[in-house]
């Protein structure tokens, strides 16, 4: 969605969306490696090239990676920026989750130290 703002939430979601499906996260494995073609990309799946061009077009929809075209040969890359979203959410989760523990644990300790010493 270049140069389309969209909420943090949407954000959130369509990285989470992509990131949903096995056959998305075994591409984004590849791609970190470096950019490849589509038919690099897809010589490891065992699927025809129009519905492993549909995964490319989400990955790519979800800004999680961005393609260039030359002559009759598109080559796709990673564009690191959206995964910083879902890393923001899960750093926000972590965080929520760590001090509900750190209150439980204090809870804990506060009992222990009312228990009566047998």
């Amino acid at each position: 969605m270049a140069g389309i703002e969209m909420n943090p939430s949407a954000v959130v979601d369509d990285v989470f969306y992509a990131l949903s499906n096995a056959t998305r996260r075994q591409v984004l494995e590849q791609l970190f490696s470096g950019p490849a073609t589509v038919s690099e990309l897809a010589a490891p799946f065992d699927m025809k090239l129009p519905s492993f061009v549909q995964h490319l077009a989400v990955l790519e929809q979800s800004c999680l990676v961005k393609s260039t075209k030359q002559g009759r040969v598109r080559t796709y890359e990673i564009a690191p920026e959206r995964f910083k979203a879902a890393e923001d959410w899960l750093a926000e989760r972590r965080q929520l989750w760590e001090a509900r523990l750190d209150r439980f644990d204090t809870y804990v300790q506060q009992l222990k130290e009312k228990e009566p010493q047998a």
